[in-house]
Parts: structure tokens; C-alpha cells; sequence
């Protein structure tokens, strides 16, 4: 039947192959493509890229922000080229980047535009090219296309892609063939829908010219800025690569993830995801920030697979049979709050704590006013916190609860909201127990099938899955996969141990490895410990997490691009004006576009958008509809503000 995803699904579990394994760590096997001195895909490193910001006329400019970006660490340096003029300046760039004695190869970003690429092919060492507008104008147009009209359409896009392929092959210049979500031609959109199989499909259209022609230097990408849709695009890529016996290099990036703590959340749950099965040969974080600044972080992702194969075994004693490519929820049952129809909890973990005072709550989303004696709570307040043996010396907010070792909760006289962690068999060996909900911590040697079926068998039952393997998040969704195989509809918690990891370490770690779990369905909520990192930054990254997972919505949501040369506006400036004015807007998704190249089309889940137009000039959106064009930027937050209300989506502070 058709899924979500636009694929025809096979009940048949093989056809769910994306990765070379769920549960034993390798990178998925891709050919060499030569870029410049730095070859990508089969045995080579992960590659590390970034994007200039400058205008590409600006030629000192450029060529001084491509070398931060070198020495920041990348290995290919990617510049806009939206007409034949800039591509032309690419060579003043590349001379000025090779005076200085740097030899990264350098990208070429081209969209709309055909002899832009042409031109710059001739003179970097690679172009991306965009399927869904390089032969295409999107109209966001409603029609049927016979099969005629659709090969006639193919035919036409094959006559404007040959004289690139003509040229790459001449050169020797490679091509990533890079689709996004928001940018499918109408074609594709009226043939497979807005999916990650037209995704797909819009890229394999423009791969079969390039085999046809016996052209291999290809890199692919199925970048969107829904974490979700990216994934399933991405796995959906690789699948079909294997089906049809391919093997190209893999190009994996969050587009428009945003900034600070948002931007990098989103990018490591999309990224590491992927990352985490072995599916990547070149790495961009997109960041609404200066370019070099996207280099860290990308690095500190790449960096976690270093040796990963040696990880323990993970023994696999269940059919994977979830479909990859649809968002599904795994159902459980509701357990006081937790699990059933409810949004995923948030544990914090204060266990390491010598003695907790009122004021720990107040990073945690709780403030205490004495003189109203009251609890202030906040939109991304947690809902447990863990306190080991400790008892609480103050009242505590009535929406927080607290998890106790069981041995510490057996002998406390105050039992409300608290409720006792158990370890293992101890729970079914305990003669005391909550008669609301318990807490059962859990790993994979636990799972057998008596112990599930023991499992099945508890109302009140809450499983806290641990993990010690560094291959973890694949060792964790066997043990969902255990669950799912005997019919164990019990709610689950997922913990992970960071206690080492510095505050970015810890902001990508889990984000990566809770990020994943959650974007396949799994948790029904999270727990992370680290010893090093303020309570308050914990806190705050795991309901990013939920958000940039789209599990739990509790703050407004930017969709902003990372900047170019194509950028109309200032736009790290106008991103602060806007947040500033608007972060208060829980559930509301603003995109902020550069340019119409990464409009209308990227900005496809957000409510509003705010889209350069011209110089200084704005367009805004509702949804995908245009409804005030040329608004003059000095006067575009303003009319932003104004267009929010109208449509009933403010609230006052």
C-alpha cells in the first residue's frame, strides 16, 4: 500500500534495507570521486564542508572567508554563482585562493541558471546543481502529466543538462546532484507528491542522464529542513541505490537548521542519524552564523564514528520490521502521564547533586516566588527529577515529580509524587511497590524473552533503557525491537550516559543518539546524566531535541537558511530582530530566506515566512502564499508582527 513517504511498501523486510547494518557499525561502501587532490566516498575520511557568506563579486572578501574556512578545517570550500558574471569571478577567487597557497578544491552552487554552470565547471573543481530548478522554473503548478508529457518533459531537461556533463567530463570536474525538499519541480510534485520519494526520484532523473552518458563523478543529497522528511530522503536514497545498483558518494546536511543552540540540535538529530548507519562521505552543517563557525561542529559529529566498528557486539535476536522511511509512534500504553497519547517526558538528572536546594529548579524550568508563594513554570520545564537517595527539603511544583532509588523511596514517609527506580529482577523480587507508576531500569542482557513477557504483565511498569556500548543508539533500538517483536506495550525512557562530555559534546551526543531513537518512533521520554554541564543547558538541549524531532513543540521554531552571496539582507541581524520579538510564540515556525532560491520552497512546514525579494526588499508569506510583496526591510519585522496577529498566531508577553 502507499505510505506517507510516496513509496509502495513491501510487507517484506529486505526491502526496508538502507544501511549495510542495524546493529554492527560500518559505512555504506560508495565509489571514489575525484574532487580536485581530495577524493570523496569509498575509503576515505568523511569530508568537512562549508559555504561562503560573501558576495561572490566581493573577490577579497570571498577569498578571505574561504580561508578561515580552511583553516578551520574543511575540506572543500562551496561559492554561490547565480549568473554568468559571478561564475566567471570564480576564477579571480580561485587565484587569489591559490596565491595564498591553498589547494582546496572549490564548489560551485549554482541554481536556475545553466551556462552559469557550464562556465563554472570550467574553472572549479565542482558544481552543485539543484534538479528540481536547473531545468525548471517552480510555479507551484496543479496539472496531470500523461506519460507521454512526462517523457516529453525528461527529454527537455535532458537537452539543457547534456552540455554540463559534456563539459564536467572534459574538465574532469565531479557534480553533486543536490535535491531539496522545498524546491521539487512542479513535475515531480504532481507525479509523487511533496515526498521523500519525489525527492528521490527528481535526483535519479538527472543521475540516469549522467550513466547514459558514462558519467560517474557524482555526489547525491536529499537535504530538507525537517529532520523527519530528511531521513527517511536520505534512507529512501540509499535503498534505491541498492536496488538499482549504484553507489554514489552521499552529501547529508540539515538545510536552514538555524543558529546557536537550535541550529546545532537539529543539524546532529538529522546528521547523526544518518551518521549512526554508516550513510555519509561529506558532511555540512548549516548554521545561520559565519561559515567557519559550521566547521566545529561538523568535526565533533564526524569525529564520534572515529573507530566506532570496535564496539561490543550487539546481539540481534528480532526482525527489524519497522518501515524507515515512514514516522510512525510505537505505541504503549499510558502509565500516570507517561507514554500513550502524551508528548515524551523529560527527566533531569540531579542524582550527582551532594544536596538539592529550591533554587536547582530554576534551570529546570520551575521559580519559586516566596512572596507569592508560588511556582513560576516555564514552557520547557521537565516533568521528573531523578535525586538518587535524596529527599527534597522543600515542596515541590505540582507538575514535577520525583524518582528515587528504590531502597530511598521504600523508607520515606512522603510518597507523593515520588516514585522509586528499580534495577533489573529487583522489581518483580520487591514486596513494596508505587501503586501509580515504577520505574524499571533495564539493558540489552535483560531483555530475554521471560523477562519481557514479565514485563507485559505490570500496569504500573515505566522502562528505563540503559546503554553502555558505544555503538549505543544502535544497541538501544534492538531493545525497542525486542519490545515490538512480543507485543510490549510498555512505555519506555531513554537514558544516556555523557558524563565526560563537554556542553557541545553533550548538545550533539544526544542529540544524535536520543534524536535518532525519537525520529524512528521510539521514547516516550529522556534522560540524559552529565556531571559537567549546567543543569539549565541540559535541560534546555533535550526539549531541542524534542523539538527539532517534532516529538514535543514547546518554543517557536526558526526554519532560517545559513546565508550566501545570493543573501539580499543581513541576515544573522535580522534572524536576532525576529527571535528577539517572536521567541515567545510557542508552536509557531518562522522561516527566514535569504533569497527566493531558498524561499518559498525550503520554508514548505513553516507558518510565515520572510523572504529576501530584492535589495532591502521583503516578501512575506502565510504558509506558501505570497501576501505582501516588497515590504522595505526597515519596515518588514513590523509588517511581520502585524501579519502574525492577523492571522490570530500572537500572544502577548
Amino acid at each position: 500500500m502507499p505510505s506517507e513517504s510516496g513509496l509502495e511498501i513491501s510487507s517484506d523486510p529486505i526491502s526496508y534495507q538502507y544501511c549495510n547494518s542495524l546493529t554492527s557499525y560500518s559505512r555504506f561502501k560508495t565509489r571514489e570521486v575525484k574532487i580536485g587532490d581530495v577524493p570523496m566516498g569509498a575509503n576515505n575520511p568523511i569530508r568537512i564542508q562549508s559555504m561562503t557568506t560573501t558576495p561572490t563579486m566581493e573577490t577579497a572578501a570571498t577569498v578571505d572567508q574561504s580561508i578561515r574556512i580552511i583553516e578551520a578545517g574543511a575540506d572543500y570550500v562551496r561559492i554561490t554563482a547565480p549568473n554568468i558574471t559571478e561564475a566567471q569571478n570564480l576564477e579571480a577567487i580561485k587565484k587569489g585562493i591559490r596565491a595564498k597557497g591553498y589547494s582546496t578544491p572549490l564548489i560551485a552552487d549554482i541554481h536556475f541558471t545553466p551556462n552559469a554552470a557550464e562556465l563554472a565547471a570550467r574553472i572549479v573543481e565542482k558544481v552543485r546543481v539543484n534538479p528540481g530548478n536547473y531545468a525548471d522554473k517552480k510555479k507551484f503548478a496543479v496539472r496531470e502529466y500523461s506519460d507521454s508529457q512526462y517523457e516529453e518533459e525528461l527529454e527537455r531537461i535532458r537537452s539543457k543538462f547534456l552540455p554540463l556533463i559534456g563539459i564536467c567530463k572534459e574538465y574532469g570536474t565531479a557534480m553533486r546532484i543536490g535535491t531539496n525538499h522545498g524546491s521539487l519541480s512542479d513535475r515531480i510534485m504532481n507525479r509523487y507528491g511533496d515526498t521523500p520519494l519525489g525527492m528521490v526520484e527528481s535526483a535519479m532523473e538527472f543521475v540516469r542522464i549522467c550513466e547514459e552518458e558514462n558519467y560517474h563523478e557524482i555526489v547525491l543529497s536529499m537535504k530538507a529542513s525537517n529532520t523527519i522528511v530528511m531521513v527517511q530522503a536520505y534512507r529512501l536514497l540509499v535503498n534505491k541505490m541498492m536496488e538499482y545498483g549504484m553507489n554514489y558518494p552521499i552529501h547529508i546536511g540539515v538545510t536552514e537548521a538555524g543558529e546557536a543552540e537550535d541550529g546545532r540540535i537539529k543539524s546532529a538529530v538529522g546528521i547523526g542519524t544518518l551518521l549512526e548507519d554508516g550513510i555519509g562521505d561529506t558532511v555540512r552543517v548549516s548554521l545561520t552564523e559565519d561559515p567557519e563557525l559550521e566547521i566545529p561542529v561538523a568535526v565533533a559529529l564526524v569525529a564520534r564514528y572515529d573507530n566506532r566498528e570496535s564496539h561490543q557486539k550487539i546481539n540481534s535476536s528480532s526482525d527489524y520490521s519497522i518501515n524507515p522511511f515512514v514516522h510512525e509512534k510505537r505505541s504503549t500504553v499510558a502509565v500516570k502521564g507517561v507514554g500513550g497519547g502524551s508528548v515524551p517526558r523529560v527527566v533531569a538528572d540531579l542524582g550527582h547533586y551532594e544536596q538539592i536546594e529550591q533554587n536547582d529548579l530554576v534551570g529546570l524550568g520551575y521559580k519559586y516566588v516566596p512572596e507569592d508563594d508560588k511556582w513560576n513554570i516555564s514552557d520547557v520545564a521537565c516533568d521528573f527529577i531523578y535525586t538518587a537517595d535524596q529527599e527534597l527539603p522543600f515542596d515541590i511544583p505540582g507538575t514535577l515529580s520525583v524518582i528515587r532509588n528504590s531502597a530511598a523511596w521504600k523508607t520515606s514517609e512522603n510518597k507523593d509524587r515520588r516514585y522509586p527506580l528499580f534495577c533489573e529482577m529487583e522489581y518483580f523480587k520487591s514486596e513494596e511497590k508505587s501503586s501509580e507508576i515504577n520505574f524499571l531500569a533495564v539493558d540489552i542482557n535483560s531483555l530475554s524473552e521471560s523477562f519481557i513477557e514479565l514485563v507485559k504483565a505490570e500496569e504500573t511498569l515505566v522502562l528505563v533503557f540503559e546503554t553502555s556500548n558505544t555503538h549505543g543508539m544502535a544497541e538501544q533500538r534492538e531493545m525497542f525491537c525486542r519490545l515490538k517483536e512480543q507485543s510490549c506495550l510498555a512505555p519506555v525512557l531513554i537514558k544516556r550516559n555523557y558524563d565526560n562530555d563537554s556542553e557541545q559534546d553533550l548538545m550533539l551526543s544526544a542529540a544524535t543518539d536520543l534524536g535518532a531513537l525519537l525520529i524512528d518512533g521510539f521514547g516516550d521520554g529522556v534522560w540524559v546524566n552529565n556531571r559537567k554541564v549546567d543543569r539549565d543547558k541540559t535541560n534546555s538541549a533535550l526539549f531541542g531535541i524534542l523539538q527539532a524531532t517534532r516529538t514535543r513543540i514547546s518554543k517557536t521554531e526558526y526554519i532560517s537558511c545559513p546565508s550566501c552571496g545570493r543573501t539580499l539582507f543581513d541576515l544573522q541581524e535580522t534572524t536576532a530582530k525576529i527571535r528577539a520579538r517572536t521567541d515567545h510564540l510557542k508552536g509557531v515556525k518562522i522561516g527566514i530566506m535569504g533569497c527566493i532560491v531558498n524561499g518559498p520552497g525550503e520554508m514548505a512546514d513553516a507558518d510565515y515566512g520572510y523572504v529576501g525579494t530584492g535589495i532591502d526588499k521583503i516578501t512575506l508569506y502565510k504558509g506558501m502564499e505570497v501576501v505582501q510583496r516588497n515590504v522595505p526591510a526597515k519596515d518588514a519585522v513590523d509588517a511581520l508582527i502585524s501579519l502574525i496577529k492577523h492571522h490570530g498566531d500572537w500572544v502577548a508577553v
